[in-house]
């Protein structure tokens, strides 16, 4: 019964908040220790939750590392998409832009590794990371002001792809340069890319 309350809340905003353990605890555990730590007992024994709530919110450990991805998925996009609203400028939309998505997978690095190294490892992932490589890429061509559409498009397609592996190298740890030299570089990155848009 989802009227019904107890201590002040309702039957779905219980559920609610338990699902909201679940996606943290999930997060943690694939952001720190990766796929094969995140099973659906590590999770459960992580939110301090039985295994009772889990299936009350999620069909198995696939839908639930899914839901993981797509919400770091969507702050990623947000993130970018908030960066580049009221910049006046080309430059300053590439600064904010690369800056923005920078502070959300280097300032919590479990939302880096979730976004582009799980997706190498977990199959449930493997899938989904394509699916989100074409709102990035619409959200990178939209910024790019020359060249007709089709060429728009290959250009931001292209430079997803080069972002995305300077982002895993930096993360992964094989790419050792300053977080000032890592924004720089992206931000030439991007900047190169309108001219390349002709």
């Amino acid at each position: 019964m989802p009227g019904r309350t107890w201590a002040g809340t309702t039957l779905d905003d219980r559920k609610a908040l338990r699902r909201e353990q679940l996606v943290a605890a999930a997060l943690a555990l694939l952001g720190t220790e990766g796929s094969a730590a995140t099973s659906v007992r590590a999770v459960c024994r992580h939110a301090k939750l039985t295994e009772r709530y889990f299936y009350e919110s999620f069909a198995d450990r696939e839908e639930l590392v899914a839901a993981v991805y797509e919400h770091v998925g969507e702050q990623a996009r947000q993130a970018l998409v908030d960066a580049v609203r009221d910049a006046p400028s080309p430059t300053s939309r590439a600064e904010n832009a690369v800056r923005a998505f920078v502070e959300l997978i280097v300032d919590d690095p479990r939302k880096g590794r979730v976004l582009l190294l799980a997706p190498l490892t977990d199959p449930a992932l493997t899938r989904r990371g394509l699916h989100l490589l074409p709102v990035f890429t619409a959200v990178v061509g939209e910024q790019l002001s020359r060249g007709d559409e089709t060429e728009r498009q290959l250009v931001a397609v292209g430079l997803v792809g080069a972002l995305s592996n300077v982002f895993i190298a930096y993360l992964d740890g094989s790419l050792k340069v300053s977080r000032e030299r890592l924004v720089a570089h992206c931000v030439k990155l991007v900047l190169g890319a309108d001219d390349l848009a002709r």
